[in-house]
């Protein structure tokens, strides 16, 4: 679809169903965040912006019954109507959100904003909120005080390229406040448990441009990954493996 980047259309739809099986899941705290600084209640309308396989849409659920989730990706997609198909799932991106104006009270994005970092969708995000709409960014950030954690990270950054990323901060300059208040950040520490394979190969694999990368650098990060594993003093031998996050969640207003 025209507007996604690159590694986004290549490396979640080649890996849609990775992504569903190794992305982590969200802290439990998240429920009270969303019901208190979005303020989302059972009679809210919410936009989950970017909700991929709908890891983050089934926790949003729960909280907004009235739930609307928009996704470019097919592929992507497919995995959340599979996963929640009583879910109104669009087909859309940030700068064309195929809604009428002012038809949420909140909009969330969860593991997305970085992607379409810019003016033109902090309006169109601006234009399908309500009058004092909410607007809701979230990560799950992987804590590199750990130093197998930081080793991944060594593993797979030097295939970035000009991925956007989180990490880079550069999502941050779309916010001029023009469209919205300033952002106001909380943090919670989440563990995704799980087999090494899950919460470290099926995770990093998912990476869109580790997953668009050709077959023989691809191969080349798996070997790294899973010598890893078998060598690390915290990881060799294990079958559980707890990774830890610190999720990071961001909420700012609409303006008038």
């Amino acid at each position: 679809m025209s507007g996604v980047h690159k590694s986004a259309q290549q490396g979640f739809s080649t890996q849609a169903t990775t992504y569903a099986q190794g992305r982590p899941d969200y802290p439990r705290q998240l429920t009270g965040w969303l019901t208190q600084a979005l303020a989302i209640n059972a009679q809210s309308t919410v936009i989950d912006l970017g909700a991929g396989t709908g890891k983050f849409t089934r926790l949003l659920n729960t909280v907004a019954p009235t739930l609307i989730a928009v996704e470019p990706v097919d592929a992507m997609g497919a995995q959340l109507h599979k996963l929640l198909p009583d879910v109104r799932l669009l087909s859309g991106t940030a700068e064309a959100i195929p809604l009428e104006s002012a038809t949420a009270d909140a909009l969330v994005c969860a593991q997305a904003f970085h992607w379409f970092a810019t003016e033109a969708a902090l309006r169109e995000i601006h234009r399908v909120l309500k009058p004092e709409g909410r607007l809701g960014l979230i990560w799950n950030v992987r804590d590199e005080s750990v130093d197998w954690v930081a080793a991944i990270t060594e593993i797979i950054t030097p295939y970035e390229g000009d991925t956007p990323r989180f990490h880079t901060g550069q999502w941050r300059e779309a916010f001029t406040g023009q469209y919205f208040s300033d952002l106001e950040m909380t943090s919670f520490a989440y563990s995704h448990v799980g087999s090494p394979q899950e919460v470290i190969m099926d995770r990093f694999l998912s990476v869109s441009f580790i997953a668009a990368l050709p077959a023989a650098k691809k191969a080349r990060v798996t070997e790294q990954l899973q010598t890893l594993i078998h060598t690390h003093p915290a990881l060799q031998g294990r079958d559980t493996v707890a990774f830890p996050y610190q999720t990071q969640t961001y909420r700012c207003q609409r303006l008038a």
